[in-house]
């Protein structure tokens, strides 16, 4: 039997317990059946009505003495306005939670609430706040998918913004209160009390470690320097392993990757059986968010901050370094390079290859695939020759442009909407290592390299090669990836391959790669007002303004982009640094997903794409473009619109095969409008026009 003292001291811990609350939605019922408005309740509680907002849908909770107050309120609400089929005694008691048996963990605030109380990490997930105007797609209601349930054990999102200040921004609106004060406590508070990181995105994959962006006063608090300084690139500069912090890191047995302490630092410890040990930090003082790939998001508020990278952690992946970077990890997250299999000896679960992916080990590529500098060219000797399937930078000669074409007011750019993810879309690559054939006959659904002759090939002057990115006729035998060679025999011509390096294994393992970011791309522009249901015209207006409708989408939607081109380009990074010495491996080369091979196959068929639609338009309307820039083309026009000249049926739609506008990946947009007497002059100095209207880059960025 338990003594009196114990019973006492039991009841006395019950007695000095917070009062509990109803669920929010029953707070929300009862202030509705008093007639009170949030504004009002809001007053009375010298409160803002924000909080009141928080408080009602489960973002956040009132702390004493609010707390007190508010529940005085609502106990007299539920006697007046008892719940249907409840009496007013019982109301209350039926609404209000047993009490939680986990422990408590960090607080939770709104930013007009900072007297919120202590929720823990591991709570039931929360109703979705209602999005803001702003973030709410423009499609109808009925064709929105179904959001999933947020997952329990991360109830407060992927990521988090901390400020100097200790409050942690997280998605929709939720801030958390982090007493952390050195990077080592940060980490700690992250791992243990904080709700943050992301489910997997493959079954066999692993979960997304969370991510917290420090500010430079967050920075600062920790000890950190606020700025790099140093003679490397910013995106290389990394902390000293003698820094204070370093050592504090190194000292709680915590450990850093490669990358060291820099915009990207990422800290781990072993994982424990199947739970992972990491945290993922990005320093935005530190230019962790290139402004080209997140245009304004630096020096945005951190609340802003987060719904941009939260969106594009649930549409795209948890940022994990710079978008190249995410762009190639969520190539691994999709298509993880393991699963669970049985070992027949044993009967135990080990992990085993999953097919379709890249395996766990390093490939090296063909010779022909490589890069000059590569291992693989240098200790062997290599003369042979390598792939050159890059974008098209093409200008075509002042010579070939006929008068009626000259006395055209205007030039008109069209840039394709993701170009090269188009391209991705049910591309059948190599998994497997490269076989080496002599005199092989050719077979386009072999993907490989393949050393062959086109000079021979007829293309009307007036358009660029289909088989060179400067668009000049070939002078002799070449190594072409498959799609080159295949649209070669789509034209009409033989085709009688020397050699050729091909895979016998092979798989569309961008497939889920093209999926997510077609729907994060597509998603993200309807947020932006700009739909498929759209008109041409309506198509046109909608792109001239989607970047002031709301900046953090626009932001998300550059990201997007960025994550890319910069992901494709990544297969093939070259190696950085001033120290680097030929024929030396360098870090890139240990990853699985180093393949030159991918990324020539997605270029190539970028490429052929972009010649096919160019020769459509010939046949379809007579006119030739001036210029080809990556994935950006310009016409002549009779108008400053591209309506002017695209081919159109007598029913008003687009004609199938040449150029389209639309949202859709792979579709046209507006890119620029200018004289055609400036793009003649710029030809006659021997520069690409599409350069200048379009204003962007020429090649696929190899990433960082």
């Amino acid at each position: 039997m338990p003594s009196e003292e114990e019973l006492f001291a039991s009841v006395d811990a019950l007695l000095n317990e917070e009062p509990h609350l109803p669920p929010p939605a029953e707070r929300a019922r009862l202030r509705e059946a008093a007639g009170i408005t949030q504004a009002r309740l809001a007053t009375a509680l010298k409160t803002t009505t924000q909080s009141v907002k928080n408080w009602e849908n489960g973002r956040s909770e009132p702390k004493s003495p609010r707390l007190d107050a508010y529940q005085r309120l609502l106990n007299g609400w539920a006697a007046k306005y008892p719940a249907p089929g409840a009496t007013p005694t019982a109301s209350l008691a039926a609404a209000t939670p047993a009490a939680s048996t986990e422990p408590a963990a960090s607080k939770v605030e709104t930013a007009d609430a900072p007297q919120a109380s202590a929720v823990s990490a591991a709570a039931p997930a929360r109703a979705p706040a209602a999005p803001s105007p702003a973030a709410a797609s423009r499609r109808p209601a009925t064709k929105k998918a179904a959001q999933p349930a947020a997952d329990p054990r991360f109830p407060h999102g992927p990521l988090a913004v901390l400020d100097g200040e200790g409050c942690a921004y997280g998605v929709d609106g939720i801030v958390l209160d982090c007493p952390a004060t050195t990077v080592v406590e940060l980490v700690e508070w992250t791992l243990r009390e904080s709700g943050l990181g992301a489910p997997k995105l493959n079954r066999h994959g692993k979960d997304s470690d969370p991510l917290i962006v420090l500010t430079a006063a967050a920075a600062v608090k920790l000890g950190l320097p606020e700025r790099l300084r140093g003679h490397e690139q910013r995106r290389s500069l990394r902390l000293p392993e003698d820094h204070p912090v370093v050592k504090q890191v190194v000292k709680a047995k915590w450990r850093l990757t490669q990358r060291g302490f820099g915009p990207w630092a990422r800290i781990y410890r072993k994982a424990q059986g199947r739970e992972r040990q990491c945290v993922q930090l990005a320093i935005l003082s530190w230019d962790a968010l290139d402004e080209r790939s997140w245009p304004g998001v630096a020096e945005m508020e951190p609340s802003d901050i987060a719904r941009v990278l939260g969106i594009y952690a649930t549409r795209v992946i948890t940022p994990r370094g710079s978008t190249a970077v995410s762009g190639l990890e969520l190539m691994t997250a999709l298509r993880p390079p393991t699963r669970a299999t049985q070992d027949p000896a044993t009967g135990n679960w080990v992990p085993g290859h999953n097919p379709g992916s890249l395996g766990t080990e390093p490939m090296d590529p063909a010779p022909p695939e490589a890069t000059p500098e590569h291992p693989v060219v240098v200790n062997s000797g290599w003369t042979g020759g390598f792939l050159d399937e890059e974008a098209y930078q093409w200008v075509r000669p002042v010579d070939l442009l006929s008068d009626e074409e000259c006395v055209l007011p205007y030039a008109v750019g069209l840039d394709l909407n993701t170009a090269f993810l188009a391209a991705a879309a049910r591309l059948v690559v190599g998994l497997s290592a490269p076989d080496h054939f002599h005199a092989p006959a050719f077979n386009p659904k072999i993907p490989g390299s393949w050393l062959v002759d086109l000079s021979h090939v007829e293309v009307d002057p007036r358009l660029p090669s289909p088989f060179t990115p400067d668009g000049t006729r070939p002078t002799g035998p070449a190594w072409y990836q498959t799609h080159t060679v295949a649209y070669a025999q789509e034209l009409g011509y033989n085709v009688a391959p020397l050699e050729a390096y091909l895979r016998r294994e092979t798989g569309a393992y961008l497939d889920p790669w093209h999926d997510r970011l077609k729907t994060a791309y597509v998603d993200t522009l309807a947020d932006l007002g700009v739909t498929k249901e759209l008109t041409d015209a309506e198509f046109l207006a909608a792109m001239e303004r989607h970047k002031d409708v709301d900046p953090a989408m626009a932001a998300v939607l550059a990201a997007i982009k960025a994550t890319v081109k910069g992901g494709i380009g990544k297969l093939r990074e070259r190696p950085q640094g001033r120290k680097y010495k030929e024929g030396e491996r360098w870090p890139a080369l240990q990853r699985p997903t180093w393949r030159p091979d991918i990324r020539a196959a997605v270029i190539s068929k970028a490429r052929v794409n972009m010649h096919r639609k160019l020769r459509n338009m010939a046949t379809m309307t007579g006119l030739y473009p001036l210029a080809v820039l990556s994935d950006c083309v310009v016409y002549p026009s009779p108008g400053d619109s591209p309506l002017d000249f695209l081919p159109y049926a007598a029913s008003g739609k687009p004609q199938p095969g040449a150029f389209r506008l639309g949202p859709t990946p792979g579709l046209a947009k507006l890119e620029g409008v200018q004289s055609m007497l400036w793009a003649v002059d710029l030809m006659e100095q021997g520069y690409n026009p599409a350069r200048h209207i379009k204003g962007g880059d020429a090649v696929l960025d190899e990433g960082e």
